[in-house]
C-alpha cells in the first residue's frame, strides 16, 4: 500500500513549485478509499476530500467527525440524492442543470451557509459524459445566481482521457474562455475546477484554481464494493 507520509508531501512540495505563487486548491479524491485512510491523509497535511458516492461518503463522514474537514461531492448527482449532499457537503462540482440545483438549494438547511458550487460543462462533447453543453451555459448559470442557498463559485470539466498535450490544452483553454464570457454577462466566477492525476500540471498552466486528484496521492484505487 501506498505511504501517504511520502506521496503526501512529496506532492504538496511539487504543487507549491507548480502553483509559482498563484491559488491553487488541492481537493483528494478519496473515493473508496477507508475513513482510517483519509484520517491518515488529514495528518499529513490534506483538508478537502472529493467523493463520488453518496452513501459512501456518508459513512466515512460520520467516522471523522471530530476533524475539520471540508467535503466536496464531485461526481454526477441524482436528484433522488440532493438532500444528502445538501445536508453533508460544502461544495458540489457537477451541476448541469437546474432542477437539481434548485432541488439542493431548497434542502439546504438553514444553519447551514450557502452551498458551493461549479457548472460542469461538457468540453469534449461526448455523449456519456455528464456535463452541460457549452451553448445551454449562460442561462443554467443565470438561473443558479438566482437561487438563495446556492453560491456559483466556477465551472468543473473532464475533458475526454488522451494523451494528445494540444488537444487536452484546448479542452482546458475552453474552459477558461466559457469563464471569461460569463464574466463579461456580470456573473463573476473565481473558480476553474479542471486537472485530475494524469494532468493537473498542465491544467495549471491552463489556468485551474482547483484539482481533483486521486491516485497521484493515494496510490492504486481499490475497488468499489458493488453495495455502493
Amino acid at each position: 500500500m501506498t505511504r501517504l507520509d511520502t506521496t503526501i508531501p512529496a506532492f504538496l512540495e511539487r504543487l507549491e513549485a507548480l502553483k509559482a505563487g498563484r491559488p491553487v486548491t488541492l481537493v483528494a479524491v478519496s473515493k473508496t478509499q477507508s475513513a482510517e485512510r483519509l484520517r491518515e491523509a488529514f495528518h499529513c497535511g490534506l483538508s478537502q476530500f472529493g467523493e463520488n458516492y453518496v452513501q459512501e461518503a456518508l459513512d466515512k463522514q460520520a467516522l471523522l467527525l471530530d476533524l475539520p474537514i471540508e467535503w466536496h461531492f464531485i461526481g454526477p448527482l441524482q436528484s433522488n440524492k440532493t438532500k444528502w449532499v445538501a445536508e453533508h457537503f460544502a461544495w458540489v462540482h457537477s451541476i448541469d442543470r437546474l432542477k437539481l440545483a434548485e432541488r439542493l438549494s431548497a434542502q439546504r438547511p438553514s444553519n447551514l451557509p450557502p452551498l458551493q458550487v461549479c457548472i460542469q460543462v461538457n468540453v469534449s462533447e461526448e455523449e456519456s459524459k455528464s456535463g452541460i453543453d457549452p451553448r445551454d451555459l449562460l442561462p443554467l448559470a443565470q438561473g443558479i445566481e438566482a437561487l438563495p442557498n446556492l453560491q456559483l463559485r466556477g465551472l468543473m470539466a473532464i475533458p475526454e482521457p488522451t494523451e494528445n498535450e494540444v488537444l487536452l490544452r484546448s479542452r482546458f483553454a475552453q474552459l477558461r474562455r466559457l469563464k471569461n464570457a460569463l464574466e463579461k454577462e456580470g456573473i463573476i466566477l473565481d473558480t476553474l475546477s479542471m486537472g485530475m492525476s494524469a494532468d493537473y500540471e498542465i491544467a495549471i498552466e491552463e489556468g485551474s484554481t482547483l484539482i481533483r486528484v486521486g491516485s497521484a496521492l493515494f496510490g492504486h484505487r481499490p475497488i468499489k464494493p458493488l453495495s455502493l
